[in-house]
């Protein structure tokens, strides 16, 4: 039988066969086995407690140009994170992160509950930091690679955003229903980090460097990826800039909700504050649910749609001079921002080779951790002297950068675009330059 003549369903089998990645990097799935169930679960976990760790500032309302260290010493510490990351994979495996990530924070818990004077604050969170970093890094990786990433970063980014919003509301109720001094929060955090610490290094004891080494270096000719070598790559800049403008974006936000809502809406305190509870929880549900809608129709293109969404209802929150259109509008910036940061983990997966992930992944958090020192402080900045209306001009700008950011991405529109983008080896900004080309023909 000819070729020709064969069915259709058989003349499509060659090319189904798995791509070189799939073949070295087979993916795993979250619940293929009971090890790799308790794994996830205790990734989730590790999240929440990032969370509440990170919204740690929201609850003590600290001004953002007066305790400025306080917001630059955790950045420093992802930074710190992002470039020993290759190097903590490489000698201590997985299994070194999952001891040294809830290690980390318990050093900075237990000084925070023995409330030490100010100047301690900063080195104590830049050490929270450089474990809340290492984490970061290594469980996106870790689930970026597997089945289904997108949902699956989805609810562990929704474990993250859950912290975030729990932790203000459980140290508040702690502090006015139960009369307890404000460092009590601190015995809760210490109490799941110490459990955290124990599911972790049950969970990841068997993914030893041995274990690291032997996928990496077996993939690599012999040879271990550096972190020097992943920054020469141009789409780990692009994604950590994304991320950059996105953590930004989101901060400046959360941060600034209540005070636009007071000032500009004048909305009563209690009523303003719900308003940031709404973005948060928008986010929250976001990641999760949109999460089981991205990976369905591409990356590229779904994220595209966010943004645009996003965009407009950054407009709408900008003009319509009216609270609850207002808070209405803010719910739902949250709710189609908040699958941005898991498809940039999944777009980082699919577009660089495994052995750069954890490495690229870590710096991209880390940089994007900076928009949440920078960003904010240019908008505390600007606002002291032009009114804290700048804000949605300010955000606008950011959505319109990030959205930019993503388009230069390669792998087009089409879903399973960034696959053939990495076996096509396309460069950044491939389709806008094909774009220009067609322009050009047709106008000559």
């Amino acid at each position: 039988m000819s070729i020709m003549e064969m069915p259709r369903k058989q003349q499509r089998q060659p090319t189904q066969l798995p791509t070189k990645r799939q073949q070295l990097w087979p993916q795993q799935r979250w619940n293929e086995s009971p090890l790799n169930i308790f794994r996830f679960l205790s990734c989730i976990l590790a999240f929440i407690l990032l969370g509440m760790s990170d919204a740690i500032e929201i609850y003590y309302n600290i001004s953002y140009t007066t305790v400025s260290l306080l917001f630059l010493s955790p950045f420093v510490g992802y930074l710190l994170a992002a470039l020993l990351n290759n190097y903590i994979h490489h000698f201590l495996g997985q299994r070194g992160v999952a001891v040294l990530g809830p290690l980390c924070r318990l050093i900075g818990f237990v000084p925070m509950a023995c409330h030490p004077p100010y100047p301690a604050l900063p080195l104590v969170m830049l050490v929270t930091g450089f474990g809340n970093g290492i984490e970061d890094s290594a469980w996106n990786a870790w689930i970026g690679n597997m089945h289904r990433a997108n949902e699956l970063l989805g609810l562990l980014h929704g474990a993250y955003g859950l912290g975030a919003t729990i932790s203000p509301l459980i140290a508040t109720s702690m502090i006015t229903k139960g009369n307890l001094p404000w460092y009590t929060f601190f015995y809760l955090l210490i109490a799941l980090d110490a459990l955290c610490l124990i599911l972790m290094t049950t969970a990841f004891w068997r993914a030893t460097a041995q274990v690291h080494r032997a996928q990496h270096l077996s993939a690599n000719n012999g040879k271990r990826t550096t972190t020097r070598h992943v920054l020469k790559e141009p789409i780990t800049w692009l994604l950590a800039l994304f991320l950059l403008g996105y953590v930004g974006a989101e901060v400046s936000l959360g941060g600034w909700i209540v005070t636009f809502m007071l000032r500009v809406r004048h909305a009563e305190p209690f009523i303003a504050g719900l308003s940031a509870t709404f973005f948060w929880l928008g986010l929250t549900i976001g990641r999760v649910l949109l999460g089981f809608i991205t990976g369905r129709i591409g990356e590229k293109l779904a994220i595209t749609a966010y943004l645009l969404l996003s965009v407009a209802l950054q407009v709408l929150y900008w003009v319509v001079p009216n609270f609850a259109a207002s808070a209405t509008f803010v719910a739902f910036l949250g709710f189609f921002l908040g699958p941005l940061f898991p498809a940039a983990i999944v777009a980082a997966t699919k577009l660089l080779p495994a052995d750069y992930h954890v490495s690229a992944i870590g710096f991209a958090a880390a940089f994007g951790g900076g928009g949440a020192a920078i960003f904010p402080f240019a908008v505390g900045a600007i606002a002291q002297s032009k009114g804290v209306e700048v804000l949605q001009p300010i955000v606008l700008a950011i959505l319109l950068f990030i959205l930019l950011m993503w388009w230069f991405l390669p792998g087009g529109l089409k879903r399973g675009g960034l696959e053939r983008a990495r076996e096509n080896k396309e460069k950044p900004g491939h389709e806008i330059r094909m774009a220009a080309r067609k322009l050009r023909g047709r106008r000559s």
